[in-house]
């Protein structure tokens, strides 16, 4: 008969007997990690000693989870860019490799979501979730899996759509000084491609957290989030992360490109990211050049922004068009850094703050102005629509400048200043407030056929109201010829034209009291 004491031995031998198992069968595994030893620390960098076999750009992880960058391989030691704060590291403490380079989460998940570069949440939700993620730094697409710029970006900006026309596939630079309105030209394009099957990638780099904050809400409230990512660092981040932000925006962007999806992305701007360059470089003692800049500040944007492109069909066709922004000085395009971008760039749409401070908002100075893609990008209904409109505007502006001298004008010089005046007055637009196809349509060839030459100027904005509300009344079928590469037919002219006549009766100088709606005020003439 088995008494307690007898069960209690068996259950001892079992258990004796599977420990004896499992550390006979237990095989011991080695992780080889290469370890070194912080040397120094500044603002935004750490130089680092003991590793040996560390490559240029691989990611290294100090203690309390903070990364960076090797930049400076020298002989005895390692220049590291941090990626965050360094008030907790200490000289002496280890760091150690990841044997990868810097990598962001890519993916559908990110649409909607506000991150910073390292792939983190700043919109107060969930972690991100992505399975597939790509180097910061990738090589752009070869010449050969390139194909030619030919559809149009539809900005919603008149003045930019009809005068200086962007494709998808191009990089157009934004230029100005401080608070003339460039972000506001690339929030406005963002929010006019709701519907249009274009996903839209917003960078800012180095901005303060009022104005992302601000750009966030009016993309959230006009419903442009739900294509949208938001990549930020802030201005009082690492100079680390400003640095690395638009590589990882643009490896968002070119996952949706190779998924065969056009792609647009905005780098707000690239003078912060210039500057936190430059003071990397010079904490990590690289030899400054022009303006204290080190001598591959050219390079660090070139091989941002030929990542930009439209592939060929047998890359998938999708494209990634870039609308980078860079910020004058006193109006000087011709400094450093903003020669070095419009040299990169495919065209420039300069803001000039003399017209900002007249009203004339977009205060986009055509003459500056330049789209290299030009009439390529624009359907050929705007083409014939818009061939003269910059050519009279231009001689506009030089009749304007030599009239304020008081000299008498002729009639024909006069007719002449009051058409640019009423084009000037037809290319204003509020912000926040894209513009659709049909009614730039209706306004640009009323504009050409010099309908709003018979209203003053008084009540031009009323007059270009009454002209939009017809657009809405045209046929499914002509707005769908809009959108076609066919040519604006003698019929459709015709009709648009009626309707416009007919919206703009009203609105001669003899019945600036008369209500826009009155029936027997007679037809504008349309003079040639």
């Amino acid at each position: 008969m088995n008494t307690p004491l007898d069960s209690l031995h068996a259950t001892c031998d079992e258990a004796f007997a599977r420990l004896r198992q499992a550390r006979e069968a237990f095989a011991p595994s080695l992780l080889l990690q290469e370890t070194g030893v912080v040397t120094q620390v500044a603002t935004g960098i750490a130089r680092v000693r003991g590793l040996p076999g560390a490559g240029y750009d691989e990611l290294l992880v100090f203690p309390g989870d903070l990364y960076g960058l090797a930049f400076n391989l020298d002989e005895d030691e390692i220049g590291v860019i941090l990626l965050g704060d360094q008030a907790r590291l200490r000289a002496g403490e280890d760091v150690r490799r990841t044997g990868r380079v810097m990598d962001v989460a890519v993916g559908d998940g990110l649409l909607g979501r506000v991150i910073d570069p390292l792939g983190r949440a700043l919109d107060g939700r969930e972690a991100v979730q992505c399975s597939t993620r790509l180097p910061i730094e990738r090589p752009a697409p070869s010449i050969m899996d390139r194909a030619a710029v030919n559809l149009p970006l539809q900005s919603g900006i008149k003045v930019v759509d009809a005068l200086i026309p962007i494709g998808r596939g191009q990089r157009e630079l934004i230029v100005g000084d401080r608070q003339t309105g460039k972000t506001s030209i690339a929030v406005d394009t963002i929010i006019n491609q709701r519907g249009k099957g274009v996903v839209c990638v917003y960078c800012a780099i180095g901005q303060r957290a009022s104005a992302v904050a601000r750009v966030i809400a009016n993309l959230r409230e006009h419903d442009a989030m739900a294509y949208t990512v938001v990549v930020v660092a802030e201005g009082s981040d690492a100079p680390g992360l400003v640095y690395i932000t638009p590589y990882a925006a643009t490896s968002i962007a070119e996952h949706f490109m190779e998924g065969g999806r056009d792609v647009l992305i905005v780098y707000d701007d690239l003078t912060q990211h210039a500057r936190a360059y430059r003071e990397l470089s010079l904490l990590l003692r690289r030899p400054p050049g022009r303006e204290a800049f080190p001598g591959d500040i050219f390079y660090i944007h070139s091989r941002l922004l030929e990542r930009a492109t439209h592939l060929g069909d047998a890359r998938g066709g999708g494209s990634l068009t870039a609308l980078p922004i860079i910020e004058t000085e006193a109006q000087d395009i011709s400094a450093y850094i903003p020669t070095n971008l419009i040299s990169i760039t495919d065209g420039q749409i300069y803001l000039s703050p003399s017209l900002f401070a007249l009203g004339v908002l977009p205060a986009i100075d055509v003459g500056k102005s330049v789209s290299r893609v030009g009439s390529k990008a624009q359907r050929a209904s705007y083409r014939a629509v818009t061939g003269d409109l910059k050519l009279a505007y231009a001689q506009f502006e030089e009749l304007e400048n030599f009239a304020r001298f008081g000299t008498r004008l002729d009639d024909h010089t006069r007719r002449i200043i009051d058409h640019g005046e009423r084009i000037r007055a037809c290319l204003k637009q509020a912000e926040l407030a894209p513009v659709s196809v049909p009614a730039q349509m209706a306004i640009l060839l009323a504009l050409s056929h010099h309908l709003f030459d018979a209203v003053s100027l008084e009540r031009m904005a009323e007059a270009e109201q009454a002209v939009y509300a017809t657009a809405a009344d045209m046929p499914a079928a002509l707005c769908a010829r809009f959108e076609s590469s066919e040519r604006l037919a003698d019929a459709d002219r015709d009709l648009i034209l009626q309707m416009a006549r007919q919206a703009l009766a009203g609105f001669s100088p003899a019945d600036k009291a008369a209500p826009a709606t009155d029936s027997n005020t007679p037809a504008a003439p349309a003079s040639t």
